[in-house]
C-alpha cells in the first residue's frame, strides 16, 4: 500500500503550532545523521561515563566526521557543480543542504573541543596524565624529544618548498602538514605573498610520544615536536609562525561496472584516485597568520563554509590510542569477555545444528562457534563444498584463512568478496587474491549491486544424504567487531532454508534468480515487497479493530515509502516502537501523521547494529532478522537477506532484547517530531542500562549451566578500533 507524500505534508501542515514541521513529513538524512554524531559527542561529555572511554568517544566523533565529509558532502558537492537543484524528500537542495551541514557541522566542532579543553585535559590531568606543549617541557623531557628528532624523525621529513620555481604540491587526503612561512635573505618582508614550504607529518611513526615525567604521564604530539625543530629542517631562510592544518578530499568515486573488464584492477586505480580528489575540508590551527592563511585558501580553491578553525589538535582519532597507555582499569567500563555458547550438550558443531537451531548474539555471546563451524568445514573430510559472503573481515581473519585451507584440501570454496565496501576495498582485493591463490573460486558480485548479505552454507556428506548448515548473520564475518558490535547470528540445517541458501549463491554465481524463496527474502528484487506487505497487514488489522504492532530495530530508517507506508499504518491506530541507532528521516510524535510511532536510539559501549523486524500478525508474532537497514540503497541497490526466527526459545531470547531496549533507561535518547533527542524521563521508572542487563544475563547464564567448550584453534582477533561509524553512512 502507497501513502501519498503529498497528503503526508498536508497533514502535517494542518498544524500550525509545530512551525519546524511545517514544510515536509521527512527529516533531512545528513542532517538526521548529525544528530547521530552528535549523541556520540554526548557520551563523551557524559562525566557518568569512565575517562579513556569518554576520550574514545570523542575519537570516534572525529573519525565519523571524517567519513561523513568524504562520502556525503562530497557527493552533495558533486551535485552541486553539476548544477543539479531538485530538492531532497526533506525539501532541500544540495546547496541548502551544504549551508545547513556547515553551520551544524561549525557548532559540532566547536563543541567537540570545549569538551576537549575545558572537561577532558583537566580530567586527565586530574589523573596526572598530561598532554604537553613544546613551552611546556622540562630540561630533562626538552633532552629527551631532541634526541628523538634527531635520531626517529629527523630521517623521515621532507620539506617541500613552494616558491617561483617550486609549485604548490598535492596535499594527500587526512594528512597532517605544517605550513611553515619562510622568508629568504633580502627578501621583501612587506610583501603580501611570502615564500612557505609544507612539512608533513608522517603517520609511519606514532603521533602521541610519550615523555620521561616520574611517577605521572606526560606526552607530547608528533607535530609538536616537528615544529620546536624546524630550524633543523631550514637554513638560509627565516622561519615565521608555522601552523598545522589539514584537508579533506572527495572519497565518493564510483566506478563504471559495465566498462570495467577488470573489476579488481579498476578498484585499485578508485583508491589511489581518492587521495587526490577534490578538497572539500579544511582544518587549521585556529593561531594561524591570517595573511598565510589566505595564501593556502587560495592554493585550495576552498569556500569559507569548509574552512575550520581550530582550538587545539586537529584529528582527535589520536586520542583513542592514549588508552592504550593507561593501567587503571577505572578508566575503563568493566572488562567484559564474550561468553561460551551452549552447543545443546554437544562437542560436535554439526552435531549441535542437527539437534536444535543455535542462536549467537554478540558481544554477549562469543564468536567462536562461527569460527568453529569454519575450521570443521575446512577439515572434515565429509564436507564437500563451502560458500560464503565476504564484506568486512578483520585484519588476520580466521575466517579467511579456514576458506584457503578448505580449498587447498581439495573442497569446492566458493566466495563472494565484495570489493565495494567502502574503506575496506583495499583489505578485500588483498583477501580476494590469496583466496584465489589457494584454489578458492572467487566472485565479486552482481554489477550494479553491492552484495551486502552475511551467509555461510556447508555442504555435507552424512550417513542418511547430503546435509546443508547455514549460518546466517545480521553483521559481518568479522572476529574483532563480533566483541564490540551487537549483532545476531543463527545456525541451522533446516531443508527450507538450505535449499534457499542453495538457490541464493547459484544466482550470484549465475543465471539462476528462482520465482520463489521458502524462507529466505532477499534484496533487492524481494524484500521491499515484502515489507510493505507485512506493514499492510498490521494496517489492515488496526482498521479492522484488531491488535496491531510493528517494532523496528535497524541502523538507519531512510526509504521514504517505507517512511510513508508507517505513517499510514500509525494512523490506521497500529502502534509502532523504532529502534533506530543512527539516522532516521521519520518524524515520530507529529498528531495526525505520527501519533502512534515512538522512536529511540541506543549509544553505548557496544554498537548496535543488529537489524530486527517484528510483526504481531494476528497474534503469529512473526520475528525476522537481516542484514539490511531501511533505506534505499539496501533495499534497491545491495544484495541483502531477511530470515525469519521460527523456533519458540529463538524467538523468545530476540523478542526479550527488543523488550530490554524499549525500556532502558540509561542508553536511550528518545527521538522528536523536529529530529532531536532528549534523554529518557527517569522519574518513576527502574532504572536500566539494556547492554549492561544483557552482559549480566550472558554472565549470569554461564554460570547456572554446564556450558559446553569446543576447543577452538585460531589465533587471536585485531585489538578493536571502537569506530562506531563501521562505514554505516
Amino acid at each position: 500500500m502507497k501513502h501519498d507524500k503529498k497528503s503526508s505534508a498536508k497533514q502535517v501542515k494542518d498544524k500550525p503550532e509545530n512551525p519546524e514541521l511545517t514544510a515536509t513529513p521527512y527529516i533531512n538524512r545528513e542532517l538526521s545523521w548529525l544528530e547521530f554524531n552528535d549523541r556520540v559527542l554526548e557520551e563523551a561529555r557524559d562525566k557518568q561515563n569512565p575517562l579513556m572511554e569518554r576520550l574514545k568517544f570523542l575519537s570516534i566523533t572525529s573519525s565519523n566526521l571524517d567519513e561523513f565529509f568524504m562520502i556525503r558532502v562530497a557527493s552533495l558537492k558533486d551535485l552541486v557543480n553539476a548544477g543539479y537543484d531538485q530538492p531532497d524528500p526533506a525539501g532541500l537542495t544540495p546547496r541548502q543542504q551544504l549551508s545547513a551541514i556547515a553551520r551544524r557541522t561549525h557548532q559540532m566542532v566547536t563543541r567537540q573541543y570545549s569538551t576537549y579543553n575545558r572537561s577532558l585535559l583537566p580530567a586527565l590531568a586530574r589523573e596526572q596524565i598530561s598532554m604537553l606543549s613544546a613551552d611546556a617541557l622540562n630540561e630533562q623531557q626538552r633532552l629527551f624529544v631532541s634526541q628523538y628528532f634527531q635520531s626517529t624523525i629527523y630521517p623521515i621529513l621532507t620539506p617541500m618548498a613552494v616558491d617561483a620555481a617550486r609549485p604548490f604540491p598535492l596535499i594527500s587526503n587526512r594528512s597532517l602538514n605544517l605550513f611553515v612561512p619562510v622568508e629568504k635573505n633580502g627578501a621583501d618582508s612587506r610583501s603580501a605573498r611570502q615564500d612557505f614550504a609544507i612539512v608533513q607529518v608522517p603517520a609511519v611513526v606514532p603521533r602521541l610520544v610519550e615523555l620521561p615525567a616520574g611517577q605521572e604521564r606526560a606526552f607530547i604530539l608528533l607535530e609538536e615536536v616537528i615544529r620546536l625543530h624546524l630550524e633543523a629542517l631550514f637554513s638560509g631562510v627565516r622561519l615565521h609562525q608555522a601552523f598545522t592544518f589539514r584537508i579533506m578530499r572527495n572519497a565518493d568515486l564510483d566506478i563504471d561496472e559495465d566498462d570495467a573488464a577488470d573489476l579488481l584492477s579498476a578498484i585499485e586505480k578508485l583508491l589511489k584516485m581518492r587521495q587526490w580528489g577534490q578538497v572539500i575540508r579544511l582544518e587549521v590551527e585556529s593561531t594561524a597568520d591570517p595573511l598565510q592563511l589566505e595564501n593556502l585558501i587560495d592554493l585550495l580553491g576552498i569556500e569559507e563554509p569548509d574552512i575550520y578553525p581550530i582550538d587545539g589538535p586537529l584529528d582527535l582519532t589520536f586520542l583513542n590510542g592514549l588508552a592504550d597507555f593507561a593501567a587503571n582499569p577505572e578508566y575503563f567500563y568493566p572488562s567484559h569477555r564474550p561468553q561460551p555458547v551452549d552447543l545443546n550438550g554437544e562437542t560436535d558443531i554439526f552435531a549441535a545444528i542437527r539437534k536444535k537451531d543455535l542462536l549467537l548474539h554478540h558481544p554477549y555471546d562469543s564468536f567462536e562457534p562461527v569460527l568453529e563451524l569454519m575450521r570443521r568445514a575446512a577439515h572434515d573430510p565429509d564436507v564437500l563444498a563451502i560458500k560464503q559472503t565476504l564484506y568486512r573481515v578483520s585484519g588476520r581473519s580466521p575466517v579467511v584463512r579456514y576458506l584457503a585451507e578448505a580449498a587447498e584440501q581439495g573442497k569446492q570454496v566458493m566466495v563472494l568478496v565484495e570489493l565495494k565496501a567502502r574503506f575496506d576495498e583495499e583489505n578485500n582485493i588483498h583477501w580476494a587474491r590469496q583466496l584465489e591463490q589457494s584454489g578458492c573460486h572467487v566472485i565479486y558480485g552482481l554489477v550494479g549491486l553491492k552484495t551486502h548479505s552475511k551467509i555461510t552454507l556447508v555442504v555435507r556428506r552424512e550417513e542418511d544424504g547430503i546435509r546443508r548448515y547455514i549460518h546466517l548473520g545480521t553483521g559481518n564475518y568479522n572476529d574483532s567487531t563480533a566483541r564490540f558490535y551487537t549483532d545476531f547470528g543463527m545456525m541451522t540445517c533446516s531443508e527450507d532454508i538450505g535449499r534457499d541458501a542453495t538457490a541464493f549463491f547459484n544466482m550470484l554465481s549465475g543465471y539462476a534468480a528462482p520465482r520463489s524463496w521458502n524462507q529466505l527474502t532477499v534484496a533487492p528484487y524481494w524484500l521491499r515487497n515484502e515489507l510493505e506487505q507485512r506493514i499492510g497487514q498490521e494496517t489492515a488489522a488496526a482498521s479492522a479493530g484488531r491488535k496491531a504492532r510493528i517494532i523496528i530495530k535497524a541502523n538507519s530508517l531512510v526509504d521514504p515509502d517505507l517512511i510513508n507506508q508507517l505513517y499510514v499504518a500509525s494512523t490506521a491506530g497500529v502502534s509502532i516502537d523504532l529502534i533506530i541507532r543512527g539516522i532516521c528521516c521519520l518524524r515520530p510524535g507529529v498528531p495526525g501523521l505520527s501519533d502512534n510511532i515512538r522512536t529511540r536510539s541506543i549509544i553505548g559501549r557496544f554498537l548496535e547494529h543488529s537489524r530486527i523486524f517484528y510483526f504481531y500478525h494476528d497474534g503469529q508474532e512473526d520475528l525476522f532478522l537481516s542484514s539490511a537497514d531501511w533505506m534505499p540503497r539496501n533495499l534497491d541497490r545491495r544484495v541483502e537477506l531477511m530470515f525469519p526466527v521460527r523456533d519458540r526459545d529463538l524467538h523468545h531470547r530476540v523478542m526479550q532484547v527488543l523488550q530490554l531496549q524499549l525500556a532502558d533507561t540509561e542508553r536511550t535518547r528518545l527521538m522528536q517530531p523536529d529530529g532531536r533527542t532528549i534523554r529518557v524521563d527517569r522519574r518513576g521508572k527502574t532504572h536500566l542500562d539494556c547492554q549492561l542487563a544483557l552482559i549480566e544475563q550472558a554472565d549470569a547464564a554461564v554460570r547456572s549451566a554446564a556450558v559446553t567448550q569446543t576447543e577452538f584453534r585460531f589465533q587471536p582477533a585485531d585489538p578493536p578500533n571502537g569506530d562506531l561509524a563501521a562505514s554505516d553512512l
